[in-house]
């Protein structure tokens, strides 16, 4: 069977990716300063304005529009639409109730004790493997997401200075059953600034030769003859960003996970401290999903992980291979669960989610919060390792 599959992502200046980096910024900033700080940050943006929400326990503080206005910065904005000295930051700040569950370190705590740290939240979230790329992810939202990064490159290099900060795209790939066969189509919304304004056929050329060519330059699969390539297909877009269309934090959940290739919980990653199950059992199911199809095991893999308020491990841990298996499904899950502690506090544990933030000046999670939380070869994120190989193949 013949069919085509869409995935799109969005630059770092898109006003939701714009959201998703300011509540990362925030959270990463609390957790450098306070390990065990609880802290959900919310973010919505518009004209003018940025608004942020945030409930948080901790002796730490952070001077949100600061923090705002840093990330607004680093993503390019400064045309008089859109800038960090002159748009507004206003903001909700409010504690725990005094009955929250005090925040505990969970690399201080013996394995057995990691058993009274149960999940405050209700949450079923899915991890994904397959061979479609070097790293496991599925091609679609692969090139999507390595697209709209290029596109910031070029702008934040100079090579294409009449780039704004704001962009778009979306890759269709023909798959053949399960296997990318083509690229049938890509196609980039590119807003841009006044100065050195170019036509749409410069503008094409342009994009054709320093985002996708370099892009694809490596690729098994490229575009050929028959790939429709769309340049702004609704005509030019002036400066974009959120004087022409609203932000806010979570929206982009596919292009932060699998572009719905997989299922997903569509919750948002961004914004949330280590103890949110919501945000960090994401990384653990793609981690085991990711492992089963290293080790050889099928080669695609969903792995569901389902938790109820008040127990510390999921009450349910399902697996999907799409008739890719090589043993056994249910053997497969009887090794992903031997090979992997799911509760809570042991995958905060295992990915020393609350040292990462200490390690790099800027929090870490902000880096997850644009091009995709899962991935990311660059970043070696804890969660990519292919370290349960051995272990599964026993």
């Amino acid at each position: 069977m013949t069919y085509v599959f869409t995935s799109e992502s969005v630059t770092a200046g898109h006003p939701d990716k714009l959201c998703d980096q300011i509540s990362d910024a925030i959270v990463g900033r609390l957790l450098r300063r306070d390990r065990v700080a609880k802290v959900i940050a919310e973010c919505a943006t518009s004209a003018g304005i940025v608004f942020v929400s945030l409930r948080f326990l901790s002796e730490a503080s952070v001077d949100i529009s600061t923090v705002a206005r840093s990330v607004i910065r680093n993503a390019g904005y400064d045309h008089e639409q859109f800038n960090p000295r002159t748009c507004a930051v206003m903001t909700s700040v409010i504690g725990y109730p005094h009955n929250a569950r005090a925040p505990q370190d969970e690399g201080s705590l013996a394995d057995h004790d990691l058993d009274s740290l149960p999940v405050s939240d209700q949450a079923t979230v899915f991890g994904f493997a397959c061979r479609h790329t070097d790293d496991f992810m599925p091609l679609p939202v692969s090139l999507a997401n390595r697209l709209a990064h290029e596109l910031d490159q070029a702008r934040a290099s100079g090579d294409l200075p009449f780039l704004s900060p704001d962009g778009k795209v979306q890759v269709a790939v023909e798959f053949n059953e399960r296997t990318p066969a083509r690229i049938y189509g890509i196609s980039i919304v590119a807003a841009q600034t006044e100065l050195h304004r170019p036509t749409p056929p410069q503008l094409e050329e342009a994009l054709r030769e320093r985002v996708i060519r370099k892009v694809f330059e490596n690729e098994r699969v490229k575009p050929d003859g028959k790939t429709r390539i769309a340049i702004n297909p609704d005509g030019p877009v002036l400066y974009g960003g959120p004087h022409a269309h609203a932000g806010l934090t979570g929206r982009k959940s596919g292009a932060d996970m699998y572009g719905e290739f997989s299922r997903q919980s569509n919750a948002s990653l961004s914004g949330k401290d280590p103890s949110r199950i919501d945000r960090v059992a994401v990384y653990a199911a793609r981690h085991a999903a990711k492992n089963v199809v290293a080790a050889g095991l099928a080669d695609e893999c969903e792995v569901q992980l389902s938790y109820s308020i008040g127990v510390a491990a999921p009450v349910s841990v399902q697996i999907q291979t799409f008739g890719t298996e090589r043993v056994d499904v249910d053997e497969i899950r009887k090794r992903v669960q031997r090979s992997f502690d799911f509760r809570l506090g042991a995958i905060v544990r295992t990915f020393k989610l609350r040292d990462l933030p200490a390690k790099s000046e800027d929090g870490f999670f902000v880096k997850l919060a644009a091009y995709g939380h899962l991935g990311r070869p660059e970043l070696s994120l804890p969660w990519e390792a292919t370290d349960r190989v051995s272990a599964l193949r026993e």
